[in-house]
Formats: C-alpha cells, structure tokens, sequence
C-alpha cells in the first residue's frame, strides 16, 4: 500500500480546501466520505441491506438511497445507527484500501472526517489534522451546508473534540485565514511527505 496521509478535521475545518491543494500538486487524494456514497449505489449488497432492513421507503422513486430520511432515522435511534456502521464500515474500508493500493503518486492522502473516530486511522502512515477555531468550522460548515448552527454543533457534538483531535495528530494545518494562508503549509508538508515516502521506500 502507498504511503498514506490520513488527513482529517471536524466539520467545516477545510479539509476538501487542503485536499485540493494537495491534487494540484500531484497526489492521488482517496476521500472516505466519497467511497461511503459508491458502497450504496443503486445495485450494491449494502444498498439492498438497507432497504430490507429499512423498508423500501428508505428509497428514491429512482431506487437511489434516501439520504436525507436515513439521517433522519439514525439521528434519533442509536440501534440503527449501530447496524448502519457494522454494514457500512467494512465496505468502505474495503473500498478505501482497493483505492489506496491503485494510487500511482509517490503518497496517498486519504481524507476523512472520522479517521480517528474509526479504524481507518490505521491506513495511515502519518496523521494530518487541519485546524480552525470551533466558531469559524461553525460559521464556515453552516455557509456551506445552508444549515443552522445547532445542527451543525450536534454534527460536531459526534466528533473528537477539538483537543483530542490535536493530541493525535503527527502534522497540524492551520486553517485560520484565507486559501492564500493554507497553501504554502501544504507546499512545505508535501515536500516533507516525499522525503518520507522515498525513505520508505513506497
């Protein structure tokens, strides 16, 4: 498996702004919370789980999953939430590892808003935390996402906090500015993972 970077950071820190930073620079960028939409596309084993286990109401006209009423449901019932994460974990890890094996770049980062909070963190040869204060994630996710802020805050309340997740990290991003501020933090670390991919021999 090629030298991965596991970068996360809690809702609304820029992880998508430092992954594309890091394209443009070459490197083959795996994102989980993309692989957790292609293990429930229309004609998938864990698709087919969750409309028997669900219901077929759990469906769109056009046989695609219900995100939204999914949500809904394992918000509010932590059984489901439980079988959800027992069917879908072990897929996308799968997935995830099928695409970290195929990357051709001399590293991998593999992007993740629950690197730590699951095992994925175990793909990862180095752990990169992108950094921001709770109220900008909240100002930034709520922008993004047209949601409000306490939804966003029990999206976070699901989380590492913000101190856990800094005591695990190898590398810190901080994201505290403008794209302008990020990227010549990414240029140094890019430079730094290559000399650590070549000394590993990956």
């Amino acid at each position: 498996m090629s030298f991965t970077i596991g970068l996360t950071g809690g809702i609304g820190s820029g992880k998508s702004a430092a992954a594309d930073l890091f394209a443009a620079h070459g490197i083959t960028v795996v994102d989980a919370d993309i692989a957790a939409r292609e293990v429930v596309e229309p004609g998938t084993a864990c698709l087919d789980a969750i409309a028997e286990h669900f219901g077929a109401g759990i469906l769109l006209p056009g046989g695609e999953l219900n995100r939204r009423a999914l949500r809904e449901i394992i918000f509010n019932d932590p059984q489901a939430k439980a079988w959800l994460e027992a069917l879908l974990h072990p897929a996308i890890r799968e997935l995830i590892i099928q695409q970290l094996n195929e990357a051709p770049s001399p590293y991998v980062l593999l992007v993740s808003p629950l690197l730590l909070e699951t095992d994925q963190h175990q793909l990862a040869s180095r752990i990169l935390v992108i950094d921001c204060d709770e109220s900008e994630q909240i100002q930034r996710a709520a922008v993004r996402d047209n949601s409000d802020a306490e939804r966003i805050k029990a999206i976070m309340a699901t989380q590492l906090t913000r101190t856990q997740r800094l005591a695990k990290a190898d590398d810190i991003l901080h994201n505290h500015g403008t794209l302008e501020d990020l990227a010549p933090q990414v240029d140094a670390l890019h430079q730094e993972y290559l000399q650590l991919a070549k000394a590993a021999n990956y």
